[in-house]
Parts: C-alpha cells; sequence; structure tokens
C-alpha cells in the first residue's frame, strides 16, 4: 500500500483529505501538535507527536512516504500575536518542503488557498492566473498564505515535484473548530445574524476538495494549480439556502459598507488594547469588498473535481452542527 505523510489532518479540510486518502488505500502517517482530543485514531493511520516550525521533527515520519500533503494552516482573521500566523504557513510550509526535498519523496500536494489567488475588479469568476501581487493580499492571513505558496514555488527549482491545489469556500460535516465560514453558519443558525454585508463566496463541498487533492496526486502537473471549488453565490443566496434547509428565517437587512468598515477598525483599536478578539473582524470586512468569485473548470476538466450539489454540502454541514451541540434548540 502506499504510504504517505500528512499535516493537518486534526483540521476540517484535512481530516476530510486523510479518510478519502485511507478508503482509497493508502497508509497514512499524521502530525499533530500534542496527543488532543482531535487525534481520533483511524485504522491505517499513524499519529506523530511534532510541530511544522520544527524542521527536525518531519524528518522521520516522512522516511519512505511516496507522497506528502500538506494541509496544515493556520487560519484565522485575527490572533494576538500576527507572527504566529507568519511561523506556521511561511515557516512551516517551507520546513515541510525541504524534508520532502530530502526524503525523496515522489509528489507534494501543497493546499493553498483561493485567497492567495488574484480577483477580477469587475467581479467575474478569477482562475489560477489571474494576476495578483502581495499587495493585493488583505490581512494576514491571505499575505501568510501568498508568501508560502512563493516558500513553495522555490523548492520546484530544486527538483521538487509540487501540484498546487487552492480550496475556495469548503463546507460540510466535521467543522469542529469552527473555521470562519463554519461560524457563519453557527450564528446564522443561532438567530445572531439580523443583518449582513454582501459579498459572494464560492461554494465547495468539503468531501469533494478531499477528493480534489487525492485526484492532484495521480493527474496534477508538477507546478500547476488547481481551484477546487465549485459554485458562486452571494451571500443572500447561501442565506436564503440555509433558510431552506434549517427553517430559520434569513436577515432581510443589508448593511451599508463603509460605516460598518469603520466600526471594524474601531473595534480593531480596541482588541489591540485589550488584546481579545475584536466583535467585528476588520480583515473579515475588508474581504468582503469583492466577490470572492472563481473558476474550477481546470480542476473538474483534468482531475475530475466532483461537483457535490452546495445545496447538499449545506445540509450536511446544518445537520453536523445540530447533531454536535453548536446549535441552540429552536
Amino acid at each position: 500500500m502506499p504510504v504517505a505523510f500528512i499535516t493537518g489532518a486534526t483540521g476540517f479540510v484535512g481530516r476530510h483529505v486523510a479518510t478519502t486518502l485511507l478508503d482509497h488505500g493508502w497508509t497514512l502517517r499524521a502530525l499533530c501538535r500534542s496527543r488532543s482530543q482531535q487525534c481520533v485514531d483511524l485504522p491505517g493511520l499513524e499519529w506523530f507527536v511534532g510541530d511544522l516550525r520544527n524542521p527536525e521533527q518531519l524528518t522521520g515520519p516522512m522516511a519512505g512516504a511516496q507522497a506528502v500533503f500538506h494541509v496544515a494552516a493556520d487560519y484565522r482573521l485575527w490572533a494576538k500575536d500576527r507572527r504566529e500566523i507568519y511561523e506556521s504557513n511561511v515557516t512551516g510550509t517551507s520546513n515541510v518542503m525541504r524534508a520532502a526535498l530530502r526524503a525523496g519523496v515522489e509528489k507534494v500536494v501543497y493546499t493553498s488557498s483561493v485567497g492567495a489567488l488574484g480577483l477580477r475588479e469587475d467581479g467575474t469568476p478569477a482562475g489560477e492566473n489571474t494576476p495578483v501581487g502581495l499587495t493585493d493580499m488583505v490581512g494576514h492571513y491571505k499575505r501568510s498564505k501568498f508568501l508560502a505558496e512563493r516558500e513553495a514555488e522555490k523548492f520546484l527549482r530544486e527538483g521538487l515535484r509540487v501540484v498546487f491545489v487552492h480550496p475556495s469556500t469548503p463546507v460540510g460535516p466535521g467543522d469542529h473548530k469552527p473555521t470562519p465560514t463554519g461560524k457563519i453558519i453557527v450564528d446564522f443558525l443561532n438567530r445572531k445574524m439580523p443583518a449582513f454585508l454582501e459579498t459572494g463566496l464560492n461554494l465547495v463541498d468539503v468531501r469533494d476538495v478531499a477528493e480534489g487533492h487525492r485526484l492532484a496526486y495521480e493527474k496534477g502537473g508538477v507546478g500547476e494549480k488547481y481551484i477546487l471549488g465549485n459554485r458562486n453565490l452571494t451571500l443572500a443566496q447561501i442565506f436564503s439556502m440555509l433558510e431552506k434547509i434549517s427553517g430559520v428565517p434569513a436577515p432581510k437587512v443589508k448593511l451599508p459598507y463603509t460605516p460598518i468598515l469603520w466600526l471594524a477598525r474601531f473595534f480593531l483599536l480596541v482588541s489591540l488594547v485589550t488584546r481579545t478578539q475584536p466583535l467585528i473582524p476588520y480583515e473579515g470586512v475588508r474581504m468582503a469588498a469583492k466577490h470572492m468569485f472563481f473558476d474550477s473548470s481546470k480542476a473538474v476538466r483534468q482531475l475530475g473535481l466532483p461537483q457535490t450539489p452546495v445545496e447538499r454540502a449545506l445540509s450536511d454541514a446544518v445537520a453536523w452542527f445540530e447533531q454536535n451541540g453548536y446549535v441552540k434548540r429552536r
């Protein structure tokens, strides 16, 4: 059986990638910072305690592996110490690539993000090669993922076979943290969203994203980028779907952008003093200024990326959040 080393298997996307690989006969070695409750034992998976920021802890688990799936990322829109985000996402990626090169693995699948790609000014779906630069990145998470991708690209020149996948906005069961997107769903279900800022997202079933990782290893071209996405929707359309699924009324009040941005700036200043998470995420408001629409046709065409209806992904996400105590009784 083929052997793979995977990072991020305790996370939302990473857990689904691990499960998909195991279902297809892979033996996995997975990295976790500690034996937390998220390090669930699965047949065919062996956990190794370690940290991406410590390159010495990556060498052993990679020995003899055919593949590396680097899925782990520090996905936060706010942190007390922004350096933690860069250390995990940029330095951690460099460490993983260096260890993979030394271990002689056949191929690395690196999980980037559509947040590291360019957006079109007219709001039409962007592709893998839409022009982009560091100055286009909003917030430390996006900047760190952009810089991390540049680090990974350096290793192509050293002979490391890397394929890049860019998940859009994954939704579905198992978002235990939850991610910022999952929190939107949870807040909606708990009726904590009386109003909203209009924006646009590309939703995709997290299980399709996981399958896209496996397909990227099998069919992806070295140095190629693949957007793992599905359907472009406005936030109002997403809320309408959630209303039909859950019965919770969708918010009707659309907030004006500029006053909310200034309010978010105020809460950001407060958070710098109190060292607590701001009530309104400043980076999230800035991101909402543009519709984050993407074209995943390359991954569908070249990899065979599945396109499960996003209604099913949202329905399964709602059911999972309800079953696991995230939602108060309605």
